[in-house]
């Protein structure tokens, strides 16, 4: 009875292992409905097919602002402990392939043995001989080990089953690293362009509220108007220049910035940003195709995705620890007494079957981890998709608004500008009071500023947009930094 129950169980363990079952649940993609999209999503959005967004910054057609973000794809120490851990991903795939094979070691010995006898002293004819003394042998052998635990319940392929889709995850990190150090780049280089345009709009009133002060100053000599009038316009230049400090430090907030973001010292980029450029103008309008598309396309999406694939697999993995493990070790060794000896070779193997009987509920304890393991990265996966379509629906919302406050704003300059060069010229003739003039400046300064800003909303705005369709990586097929396939 032993025995067959011995044959039963190595023809069970058999067959779980050259059927290739596994333990715990197999892995499937949770659905749209299942992740909590509505429906509406896959079918409504933009007819046109998706723009290809990988090097979504070339379209706002600015040289600098292309440089910028090579040079941090490149150098971007963000980019570079990403890198790093995609790499140590890597390596633990390789590892726990490693594990469904043998482990073979080998080792080598050599020793002497001596034989000691007293020394005698025997004579014949006269002649003395010597015998005894010390005699030896030299023994050398050589051998091999081996061990192979069989993978009966798919532990073991469920561990690299894991640890690929851990691989996957953290290319998926890397590429959203990369992403969003380039938002960030694009999002510093706008500020510092908007500083420097805002700069010269407060310096140009700055010049023309010098004008001004002047004028009143000449009316008051003149007895043509009260002293009221120089305070005014003296109040009006102090407020605008103590604007200037505040903007050349947001400008050298975002120079510094960048210059980090590109791995350099933080004022490394003055000398190349410090002569102005525009605001970056990028389209008008971007087509977003089918928002459930769309999420598709987002590195955070696609590594979340795949942090809840190994989370399904570690299951298995704790589950197969319940089960009896198998171990097939063995050993060659070959010995010979002496260099022109014979050898002799012995070899053993034996298989093992271990069952812990005893854990204080260790293992069953790790399971449950596990599963909650899996319903946490489940939950993650969802947040990850509703907040992909937040963003963008925000997106979308802030660049419609942003070109609707543009063209407003746009009419609001042009009238302001021409209201101020009338009150100027009237003022200096006396056909206008100072408060009129004051006022038409003020506002000349404030739309203008406002206009300004406005642009640098509209680009920002496709920035955040462009980022949250997934630009600045290719999907289509995974790669690693180097650009080999990680298959």
């Amino acid at each position: 009875m032993r025995i067959r129950s011995n044959r039963r169980l190595a023809a069970t363990l058999a067959a779980w292992a050259l059927g290739g079952c596994a333990v715990g649940p197999g892995y499937k993609a949770p659905t749209s409905s299942a992740l909590g999209v509505p429906q509406s999503y896959g079918v409504v959005g933009s007819t046109a097919a998706p723009i290809d967004l990988s090097v979504w910054w070339r379209r706002f057609d600015d040289p600098e602002l292309t440089a910028l973000i090579d040079k941090a794809t490149v150098a971007n120490l963000d980019i570079a402990v990403s890198r790093a851990r995609w790499v140590q991903a890597r390596e633990q795939l390789i590892q726990a392939r490693a594990s469904l094979l043998p482990t073979v070691t080998g080792s080598a010995g050599a020793g002497r043995s001596s034989v000691w006898a007293p020394t005698t002293t025997t004579t014949i004819g006269g002649v003395a001989y010597s015998s005894g003394g010390s005699s030896g042998a030299t023994h050398l052998s050589l051998g091999l080990d081996a061990t192979w635990q069989a993978d009966v319940f798919g532990g073991g392929r469920r561990s690299v089953e894991a640890a690929r889709a851990s691989r996957d995850a953290a290319l998926f990190d890397l590429a959203g690293v990369r992403t969003a150090v380039a938002g960030e780049v694009a999002t510093n280089y706008i500020d510092a362009r908007l500083a420097q345009a805002r700069l010269a709009i407060a310096r140009d009133a700055l010049r023309i509220q010098d004008d001004n002060l002047q004028i009143a100053q000449w009316r008051v000599q003149a007895g043509l108007t009260s002293a009221t009038d120089a305070l005014q316009a003296r109040a009006q230049r102090a407020e605008t220049e103590a604007s200037i400090p505040l903007l050349e430090t947001s400008y050298a907030s975002a120079v510094n910035r960048l210059g980090v973001l590109t791995g350099q010292a933080p004022a490394a980029l003055r000398p190349e940003l410090d002569p102005g450029g525009p605001v970056p103008r990028g389209p008008d309008a971007v087509s977003v195709g089918v928002p459930a598309d769309t999420l598709r396309q987002r590195p955070d999406v696609r590594a979340a995705e795949r942090n809840l694939a190994a989370a399904t697999a570690r299951i298995g993995v704790a589950e197969a620890q319940l089960y009896p493990a198998l171990t097939l070790p063995g050993s060659l060794t070959a010995a010979v007494s002496r260099l022109d000896g014979p050898a002799t070779i012995s070899g053993q193997a034996f298989a093992n079957v271990g069952q812990t009987i005893f854990g204080a509920g260790r293992l069953r304890s790790q399971l449950r981890s596990a599963r909650a393991g899996a319903d946490s990265a489940f939950a993650a996966y969802r947040q990850t998709v509703l907040t992909g379509l937040e963003d963008v629906e925000n997106g979308i919302q802030a660049l419609n608004s942003a070109k609707a406050r543009q063209g407003s704003l746009a009419v609001a300059v042009e009238a302001s500008d021409n209201a101020a060069v009338l009150a100027r010229a009237q003022y200096r003739v006396g056909r206008t009071d100072f408060l009129t003039l004051l006022q038409s400046e003020q506002s000349r300064l404030s739309t203008r500023d406002s206009l300004a800003a406005a642009q640098a909303d509209q680009a920002l705005a496709l920035v955040r947009l462009y980022l949250a369709l997934g630009g600045g990586w290719q999907a289509a097929s995974p790669t690693n930094a180097n650009g080999d396939s990680t298959q």
